[in-house]
């Protein structure tokens, strides 16, 4: 393989995304004067990033009420990784586990609509969700070789889970 000058490497850009990131939260942890490791990785194409304590718990108010003061948190590093880089992130914040939690969940919830809908042959209709939370869905649907769509406008956003047209 070639590399040109002004090829960038992918993982080289999302790595210098996660360092950005972390930058930025360790000085918010230290405004804030919290307590807080940052991991560092990549997946899935994007920039992992999470703040990991001793005491959990001590997170809390990071993530907040169904992870909305965490969606605020990554928009906001998003923002200060583009300042920097000049480059538009798709970086993911995880916030004591709360998002590997909440995968967890939305997995079983998409798998119980999966097993409706074959066994129904209709389409179902799920809660109101985030957009990492209906990707999520969307992911274990299109894995059990069902449809989705998402309907709605935020925030009341949902997907619906659908048999494939025969």
């Amino acid at each position: 393989m070639t590399v040109h000058e002004g090829d960038v490497n992918p993982t080289t850009q999302l790595e210098e995304e996660g360092e950005v990131a972390a930058d930025y939260l360790e000085e918010l942890l230290d405004i804030a004067d919290l307590d807080g490791d940052i991991d560092i990785d990549v997946r899935h194409g994007r920039a992992a990033v999470e703040i990991v304590a001793e005491e959990e718990a001590s997170l809390d108010h990071l993530v907040g009420d169904d992870g909305e003061v965490l969606e605020a948190l990554q928009d906001l590093t998003r923002l200060a990784v583009q300042a920097r880089t000049g480059e538009r992130s798709r970086l993911m914040l995880d916030i004591a586990g709360f998002r590997a939690q909440r995968r967890v969940e939305l997995t079983e919830i998409a798998e119980a609509a999966v097993a409706k809908v074959k066994e129904s042959g209709t389409e179902v209709e799920l809660e109101p969700l985030n957009a990492f939370e209906r990707k999520v869905v969307h992911d274990v649907v299109a894995a059990a070789g069902l449809a989705s769509d998402s309907r709605g406008v935020e925030p009341e956003r949902y997907v619906v889970v659908q048999p494939v047209a025969g």
